[in-house]
């Protein structure tokens, strides 16, 4: 499968601070874009970065969409096969470069079509930068389709976002119809509160590596779903995938470091391995306390780490974002009624915005030193 538009004529494709593409325009705008063996993306807006990229797809050339500020380390020579070179989110630490070929992207647009139940006459908001691939994927996929993508929220129908993105900018969607969550776990209160606005949601699970792994439609679907085409096992624990989807360098059985359990097709992530905390030898995962602390009222966000402790080995420290309806003691007192105590946190920091990366997820390699503080 190529990647093409999927839009023709004045049907609107893109957008942007005003600017209005049509499908017209922006095929001739891709049919004139410079012919090089190496595009880059990056440093451009929006229209001009897609219109980089279906141009290189239609050149069989490759194309960087990186992050400016923090561009991975990438050898000089490249597989010939490769189209977008693109990193990970550099979540737990700096972006790894990675290298993907036309088809571990394109081959996965029907199901996803189908599983979201996104259509041509949807308008797709763009809730970040391109160089996040889950971002470049909502927009690669509804040009793909044909759709229309947008930054004005008061038009747009449909939408990817981390969850902590999702519950914010839904508030500014009146048309609303498809809600699209990944890039971290779905908390319950979050889709009690998206689900109860008689929006689709979608949750899928992936990475960068390995692009759409499972996927699930809250509410017909309790537990997240392999994709058709996917395989996946577990090995002490860790979770380990086979996909026709995945980067180049991790086609065989490869895994990111999410723990997660298997009942035949169906899926169940923990979460990072890496951000396991051993609390007396109980293990505590730091995504499910997050979620818990997440749904308390008075938190806008949460983030769960563990700390260094003579007798326990570690500790839970949690970082949270209150949003002004309630102090941290009524927090505290909250968390210490539901949670276990080996997961209710010992250690309690507030700040005003937790670091995230560009997509919006937690940037847990900065938060170190603010739970030692």
């Amino acid at each position: 499968m190529t990647l093409e538009l999927g839009g023709r004529g004045n049907g609107t494709a893109i957008v942007r601070a005003g600017r209005v593409l049509t499908y017209t325009d922006l095929d001739a705008a891709v049919e004139q874009w410079p012919h090089l063996p190496v595009h880059d993306a990056s440093a451009l807006d929006l229209p001009e970065a897609l219109i980089c990229v279906f141009a290189a797809a239609r050149q069989g050339s490759a194309v960087r969409v990186e992050d400016p500020a923090i561009r991975p380390e990438r050898a000089d020579e490249q597989s010939p096969d490769a189209f977008l070179l693109v990193a990970t989110s550099g979540s737990t630490g700096r972006p790894k470069p990675l290298a993907r070929t036309v088809a571990s992207w394109v081959d996965s647009f029907s199901e996803f079509t189908a599983i979201s139940g996104i259509r041509r006459t949807d308008t797709v908001l763009i809730t970040g930068p391109l160089h996040a691939t889950m971002h470049l994927f909502a927009a690669v996929h509804a040009l793909w389709l044909g759709a229309c993508i947008t930054d004005e929220p008061a038009q747009a129908t449909a939408v990817h976002a981390v969850p902590a993105v999702l519950r914010d900018v839904l508030r500014r969607m009146p048309r609303a119809r498809v809600a699209v969550a990944a890039g971290a776990g779905l908390d319950d209160a979050a889709a009690q509160t998206i689900s109860a606005q008689d929006i689709r949601l979608v949750e899928y699970y992936g990475s960068a590596e390995l692009s759409l792994v499972a996927a699930r439609v809250v509410g017909e679907h309790s537990s997240l779903r392999l994709l058709r085409d996917v395989e996946a096992r577990t090995e002490d624990g860790y979770l380990f995938v086979r996909s026709p989807y995945a980067a180049l360098g991790a086609r065989d059985w490869f895994g990111v470091g999410d723990l997660a359990e298997l009942n035949g097709s169906e899926l169940l992530v923990h979460g990072r391995g890496d951000a396991a905390i051993n609390v007396g030898g109980t293990t505590v995962i730091a995504e499910d306390v997050e979620n818990i602390l997440t749904a308390l009222d008075g938190v806008r966000a949460a983030a769960a780490i563990g700390i260094p402790h003579a007798v326990l080995g570690e500790t839970v420290s949690a970082i949270v974002e209150l949003d002004g309806t309630r102090d941290l003691d009524l927090v505290r007192a909250d968390a210490r009624a539901i949670m276990a105590k080996e997961a209710l946190p010992r250690r309690w920091t507030v700040v005003q915005q937790l670091p995230r990366t560009s997509s919006g997820k937690i940037a847990r390699g900065a938060l170190q030193g603010t739970a030692l503080q």
